[in-house]
């Protein structure tokens, strides 16, 4: 994943998780440069709420997107998030968890599973997790680089065998393991705990939404803008190209993440230097902006829904 970001990894293990944005109170992302150097984001939503969520501003007490890269070297648990139609599954200052991930890197033993088999039942389920065959009930396929898989809650899912995804989710950390391969924790020597009752009621058994999504071109010029998600949480582009485009919108933020080259950013008369890994969060009050690659470019961009 080293190569992926900019700024150095902590520690000589393995990470499987690098958070690039994030709002929660166990892990505030801060500002790198500018005047605001040094202050989380949030403090940006307690003293700048305005001028960085614009028209959004009334609806969030907290940024409500969760940004990062997973790294699964090995098959993660089978987990389902719930939805926020099943407030009794989520704790008090949490909320549901829609999330979709954009294929980075892929080996020859990637998996990726997301949802279930057609006809496959909550008893279904439960038998095979006494036998081991619950792979036999998940839908699943072999990712390839720049495939993009929606999560919304509710939807089983898990990933592994060498597979790098970004990640964008709702703020939210309620996760419930349904099933893990036999893993055992590292430092305990033991199982890591299951929320098997937890997980089957999160499940929306009629719901088949989850998976590999098509991308859907919006333009080719001067940039190649694919829009890859456009759900109720956050909507999802891909831009790739070399000649200038513009990025952002006036009134709401805009979080773009630089998956491939370089270039800068042309912002209110001032240019800021962009670099693969980084993530960069455009105020609402920054309205459009006009970024420059310096070659060939492979840019992410998310917005909130209005």
């Amino acid at each position: 994943m080293s190569d992926l970001l900019s700024t150095p990894l902590p520690g000589d293990g393995p990470i499987g998780e690098a958070w690039l944005l994030s709002d929660r109170d166990d892990h505030q992302s801060q500002v790198s440069n500018g005047p605001l150097k040094g202050q989380t984001i949030g403090e940006l939503m307690e003293n700048f709420r305005d001028q960085l969520m614009g028209r959004s501003a009334s609806r969030f007490r907290c940024f409500p997107l969760l940004l990062k890269f997973l790294d699964a070297r090995q098959m993660l648990s089978v987990q389902v998030h719930p939805s926020d139609a099943h407030p009794d599954l989520i704790p008090p200052g949490e909320t549901g968890k829609t999330e979709a991930w954009v294929v980075v890197e892929a080996g020859l033993g990637s998996q990726i599973y997301a949802g279930l088999k057609p006809g496959t039942t909550g008893v279904d389920l439960r038998h095979s997790l006494s036998n081991g065959t619950i792979k036999d009930h998940l839908a699943g396929f072999v990712p390839k680089p720049g495939d993009a898989v929606f999560i919304p809650a509710g939807t089983v899912h898990t990933l592994g065998g060498g597979v790098v995804v970004f990640e964008v989710q709702q703020n939210s950390d309620v996760t419930f393991r349904l099933y893990d391969w036999d893993h055992v924790d590292a430092k305990t020597g033991q199982p890591r705990p299951l929320q098997i009752d937890q997980a089957l009621a999160s499940i929306d058994f009629s719901e088949n939404a989850g998976g590999l999504v098509p991308p859907f071109s919006v333009t080719t010029t001067p940039v190649v803008r694919e829009r890859l998600v456009d759900c109720r949480n956050f909507l999802l582009w891909r831009l790739r190209g070399q000649l200038p485009f513009t990025v952002g919108v006036p009134g709401i933020p805009r979080v773009l993440v630089c998956i491939e080259g370089s270039g800068w950013l042309e912002c209110d008369g001032t240019a800021y230097g962009i670099n693969k890994g980084e993530v960069w969060l455009l105020p609402a009050v920054s309205g459009a902006c006009e970024f420059h690659p310096n070659s060939k470019v492979n840019m992410l961009e998310i917005a909130l829904p209005e």
